[in-house]
C-alpha cells in the first residue's frame, strides 16, 4: 500500500468518524418530521390502550406530529412489544407496556427479543394497586371470606386475569402457596375481554388493576374484596389490603411504562421523556390518572431500566418455583 493510498484511507476513516455522529445528531434535531406510532400490545379496552390514548393528543400537540395508537395484541403483550423491538431505532415507534413485560422473559420459551438489550427504557409512567373482585351475586364480600372458602374447597375460586403469566396470575398463585389453596386460573387475552366476562358474571372472581375494574366497582356490578399493595389505595380507601386479611406482607404492584427500540438516539429518548413528563404534570391529567388508581412516577430512562430488572428478577422466581407456563 503506497503512502498516498494510506493517507487517503486514513482521511476517509477520520471523515466517517465525524460524519456518522453528525448524521445521528441531525436526525435527532429534525425529529419528529412524520407521524409517530405508539403500540399498545393489548386489545382495546384495557389500561395500556386507555393510557396510550389519553397521552396521544397531548404528545401530538407538543411534538407537532400525530401520535397514532396501534393495538398489536397477543402473547401477554410480547407480540406487539417484539414488533417494536425489531423496528427501526429512528424515534417513530414506541410501545406502552404493562407489568407483564417483566414476566414474559421467564414465562415464554424462546422469546424472539431480548427484553433489556433490544429495547430502550423511556419512562416508568405510573404504578398502581390491583384489586380482587367478585361478581355481585357471589357470597364473598371480603378476601377473608374468599380465603376461607378456597381453603375448604380445592380448585376454588375460578379467577380471571388478563392472561397466563400476568402479574395478577402470579399474585394469586403466590397467595395460594402462602395460604394453602389451589385456585383455578381463567386467562383472557387482555383487560377488555376480562371485564366483559367479569361484569357478565361468567367468571366469579376477577383480578386486575384498579384502573381497569374500578368503574364496575362503582356501578356495584363487582364487589372489591382486597387490594394487592401493602397500603390501601386512595381510590378504594375502604377496601382492606390482602396483607390485612390473612397474608401479612403480601404485595404485587401493577405498572405502566414506555419503551423504544434499542439504539434509538438518546436525544430522542430524552425528548419523549421530557414531553410525557410535562403531560403528567398537567392537573387534569393527574386527577384523571389518580381517579383510575394510577400513581404517577414519571421516572428517568435509567431508573426505569433498573425497575424492569428488579421486577424481572422478582417474578421470574415465582414463575420457576410454581412451574407457570404461557397459555396454561
Amino acid at each position: 500500500m503506497t503512502h498516498l493510498v494510506r493517507s487517503m484511507l486514513a482521511a476517509f476513516i477520520g471523515a466517517a468518524a465525524i460524519v456518522l455522529p453528525s448524521a445521528a445528531s441531525a436526525q435527532s434535531d429534525s425529529w419528529p418530521s412524520r407521524p409517530i406510532r405508539m403500540v399498545s400490545p393489548f386489545p382495546p379496552g384495557g389500561t395500556t390502550d386507555l393510557l396510550a390514548r389519553q397521552l396521544a393528543p397531548g404528545l401530538s400537540q407538543a411534538l407537532g406530529q400525530q401520535v397514532i395508537v396501534e393495538n398489536r395484541a397477543g402473547g401477554g403483550g410480547s407480540l406487539g412489544t417484539g414488533q417494536v423491538a425489531k423496528s427501526a431505532p429512528d424515534g417513530y415507534t414506541f410501545v406502552l407496556v404493562f407489568d407483564s413485560h417483566a414476566v414474559n422473559p421467564s414465562l415464554i420459551p424462546n422469546l424472539p427479543f431480548d427484553t433489556r438489550n433490544d429495547l430502550a427504557p423511556v419512562m416508568l409512567i405510573a404504578t398502581g394497586a390491583m384489586v380482587i373482585t367478585a361478581y355481585s351475586s357471589q357470597p364473598w364480600k371480603n378476601f377473608s371470606q374468599l380465603l376461607a372458602a378456597a381453603k375448604a374447597t380445592p380448585g376454588l375460586p375460578n379467577y380471571g386475569t388478563i392472561g397466563s403469566g400476568s402479574l395478577a396470575n402470579l399474585a394469586m398463585t403466590t397467595m395460594g402457596v402462602q395460604a394453602g389453596f389451589t385456585p383455578t386460573h381463567v386467562p383472557y387475552k387482555g383487560g377488555g375481554p376480562l371485564v366483559q366476562d367479569a361484569i357478565g358474571g361468567h367468571v366469579p372472581v376477577a383480578i386486575g388493576s384498579i384502573a381497569l375494574l374500578s368503574p364496575h366497582i362503582k356501578s356495584g356490578v363487582l364487589v372489591p374484596l382486597a387490594v394487592t399493595t401493602t397500603t390501601r389505595d386512595p381510590v378504594l380507601p375502604n377496601v382492606p389490603t390482602v396483607s390485612e386479611q390473612g397474608l401479612p406482607g403480601f404485595e404485587a404492584t401493577a405498572w405502566w411504562g414506555i419503551l423504544a427500540p434499542a439504539k434509538t438516539p438518546p436525544a430522542i429518548v430524552a425528548r419523549m421523556n421530557a414531553e410525557v413528563t410535562k403531560l403528567l404534570r398537567d392537573p387534569q391529567m393527574r386527577e384523571k390518572m389518580a381517579n383510575q388508581g394510577m400513581n404517577i412516577v414519571a421516572s428517568t430512562p435509567e431508573a426505569f431500566g433498573k425497575f424492569i430488572d428488579e421486577q424481572s428478577t422478582k417474578w421470574a422466581k415465582v414463575v420457576k418455583e410454581n412451574n407457570i407456563r404461557a397459555g396454561e
